[in-house]
């Protein structure tokens, strides 16, 4: 029995030098089919190897260099701790990934950029998201008119309400879309992710809209009242200056009381 136990593992180990690749694929795509049972075989051997785990921790931070570094990286975790608490921001977050969840975000990277069809989908979706943000920049009042008088409409009748804001980008997503020449790969994260970043650009454009007419308006009105304003702050300065002399003279009169 002992020969053949040894002759069967002389075998395999010559087989696995052989196909090591197709060995160690095949056993990650037995672990990745059933995850909770590989954590389960990871945690009983954990725990029967308790002492051994130990002992090779140990002889790894024996190393001067290993154990100065983990020393080092334990300290910078805590400086970094202590400055977002400082700071009132979250505490950094880290997501610890499985080897088979690894492995699954490799083959779907790996799918996605090995697409043929992923240049003329970038370009679609660029296309489309510049196109949608030009359009409600150019037609937003418009647009937004038009999605008013639509939710009024159905009110009219006794349709459940909508959102003006869904009804106008709706509108504008099917007008741009429309316009393209081609939009067959675009999919629906696509038009929301177009639309939200569309919807951050008008409200940037908004708000520098607003800033633009609030300086105008405050020039236009210093140049109209430029000298009443120059007349009231001289009349304000003689004022104070009034106010702090009479202060002095009031200290003065204090001061020589005190001393009789």
């Amino acid at each position: 029995m002992a020969e053949n136990r040894e002759k069967v593992r002389e075998y395999y180990n010559r087989y696995y030098e052989a196909h090591r690749d197709e060995v160690n694929a095949r056993a990650a795509a037995r672990r990745d089919a059933d995850p909770e049972r590989t954590k389960q075989i990871t945690r009983q051997l954990a725990d029967r190897n308790k002492e051994r785990r130990a002992e090779l921790q140990r002889n790894r931070r024996s190393d001067p260099e290993v154990y100065r570094a983990e020393l080092e990286a334990n300290a910078a975790a805590r400086r970094l701790k202590r400055s977002l608490n400082r700071a009132g921001l979250p505490l950094k977050r880290i997501h610890m990934a499985t080897a088979a969840e690894r492995r699954s975000n490799e083959r779907e990277a790996d799918a996605y950029f090995n697409d043929p069809s992923r240049p003329e989908h970038l370009r679609q979706f660029t296309v489309f998201a510049e196109s949608l943000t030009e359009h409600m920049l150019k037609n937003g009042a418009r647009m937004r008119e038009f999605a008013e008088a639509y939710v009024s409409s159905r009110a009219r009748v006794g349709l459940p309400s909508v959102p003006v804001e869904d009804v106008l980008y709706a509108r504008a997503v099917e007008i741009v879309a429309e316009r393209m020449r081609r939009v067959d790969l675009l999919t629906g994260r696509d038009v929301a992710a177009a639309v939200r970043s569309t919807k951050a650009e008008v409200r940037r454009a908004e708000r520098q809209r607003q800033f633009t007419g609030l300086v105008k308006a405050i020039v236009v009105q210093v140049n109209r009242n430029g000298e009443r304003y120059r007349v009231d702050a001289e009349m304000q300065r003689c004022r104070d200056a009034e106010m702090e002399n009479r202060a002095r003279a009031f200290g003065g009169s204090l001061a020589r009381r005190s001393s009789h």
